[in-house]
């Protein structure tokens, strides 16, 4: 015996109700939902870079008779310092006075008669490239959007919120490096674009929306993976270097710190290490804008137009002697009439040759070869080649086949591939 069930029309109203009110808060809280993915503590806006030689990390440990006697041998023992650690030649302290636009305290310890500090000398270029031997400006590097990405405890954080390797790559004065650096804020919409699955991410296509976005000609990323061996101890990092849209590898290296208290000192050296990194690679022509961003995926080249549309007249020149001897031999087929004329052998109409997309699965650079080859082999096609490539994903070929696009379908499965057909395009795979 089948039992029914009903609420009481009182509750029927309540869930009603209650189904309603639900629905009414969802599309009220929607927009704000998606606005929280992109508002939050996020947002550190680099300084403005300076042509200016930034000599930084001095050590100065001086006594006087005063702190503010001490202070100042302390900022001329600076000077000194930095003027010699960027090859300077032999100057007095007036001079040295004279070159310098700024001073910068890092870290200061002001005694009764001692003067302990960090300090940081700014000369001006203009005055100090005469006796540096190189005046003027200095030759710099394509623009490159720098991504500081931050691993630590399983996470990765880029721009999602505020950070220290973040704010010591805005903080770091890159006026004097030979490398354009491109550093975004990350608020507004950066924590959505620049995500750390975009650095493994190969599509060209991607890529240069991205650097169109922020101007930049390719890409490098500097990444601090920090191991802290317990709470409030000692930091280990590693420091990678790499770069372009395929993430290569350029180079590493390792800081070790006694407590969390010292890691944005730490980053500012390891800046320097990445700034010197990056140098050497332009100047070994490793660093360098990929010149596959700078290819639009719609663009055939001249050159390669001109020998398709040779290869389409001499097919259809051969398909047309094809025909006009099969016609050939089927009229020596039929028996002869007595009263039969000769008749000139009809003339055939040329078979049109078309270009078609295909997209393939490419997991490795093998299996790109292997497609290739097996397309190029199929009946009727004239000719194959790759128009966007990307290893893991999925690449677009170009082929030129004498048929329709139905007939170059069935071509290709007959050679073994699973083929999907859509609109003036094939999807293929095995």
């Amino acid at each position: 015996m089948t039992r029914q069930f009903s609420l009481p029309p009182v509750r029927v109203t309540l869930v009603l109700a209650a189904l309603a009110l639900a629905l009414v808060l969802a599309l009220i809280a929607g927009p704000t939902m998606v606005g929280a993915q992109v508002e939050g503590d996020r947002g550190i806006s680099a300084v403005v870079a300076s042509t200016d030689i930034d000599v930084g990390g001095i050590e100065v440990d001086v006594s006087g008779s005063n702190p503010e006697d001490a202070r100042a041998k302390g900022w001329r023992d600076a000077q000194r310092q930095a003027w010699a650690k960027i090859g300077g030649p032999s100057l007095s302290d007036g001079q040295l006075q004279s070159l310098v636009s700024a001073v910068v305290i890092e870290r200061e310890r002001v005694g009764p008669r001692r003067y302990v500090a960090t300090l940081g000398i700014i000369f001006d270029r203009a005055r100090a490239g005469g006796y540096l031997g190189r005046g003027g400006q200095r030759a710099r590097s394509a623009p490159m959007l720098l991504v500081p990405l931050t691993v630590t405890g399983g996470t990765q954080l880029i721009y999602e919120q505020r950070n220290d390797w973040q704010r010591a790559w805005a903080e770091y004065q890159a006026g004097s490096s030979k490398i354009d650096y491109v550093r975004p804020s990350g608020a507004g919409g950066d924590s959505l674009l620049v995500t750390a699955g975009q650095i493994n991410r190969r599509s060209r296509a991607w890529w240069r929306n991205i650097l169109n976005q922020f101007g930049a000609s390719d890409v490098i990323v500097a990444i601090a993976k920090l191991d802290h061996e317990y709470p409030g101890g000692p930091v280990t990092a590693r420091f990678i270097a790499r770069y372009g849209p395929d993430n290569t590898y350029l180079d590493g290296f390792t800081l070790r710190v006694a407590n969390p208290r010292q890691i944005p000192a730490m980053y500012n050296k390891a800046i320097e290490r990445f700034d010197t990194i990056y140098e050497a690679a332009l100047a070994d022509g490793r660093l360098k804008p990929d010149p596959t961003l700078n290819q639009s995926g719609g663009s055939i080249d001249p050159a390669i137009q001109r020998l398709i549309d040779a290869g389409r007249q001499a097919e259809a020149a051969a398909a047309a002697q094809r025909r006009a001897e099969q016609a050939e031999r089927d009229a020596a087929a039929r028996p002869a009439e007595p009263t039969a004329q000769p008749t000139a052998a009809p003339t055939a109409a040329p078979v049109v040759v078309s270009s078609f997309v295909v997209q393939f699965a490419t997991p490795d650079a093998s299996t790109i070869d292997g497609t290739l080859a097996a397309v190029r082999s199929t009946p009727g096609v004239r000719g194959a080649a790759t128009s966007s490539l990307a290893i893991g994903g999925t690449s677009v070929m170009s082929v030129t086949y004498g048929g329709s696009l139905s007939e170059l379908a069935q071509a290709l499965a007959a050679r073994g591939f699973t083929v999907r057909q859509g609109s003036n395009a094939l999807a293929i795979s095995r």
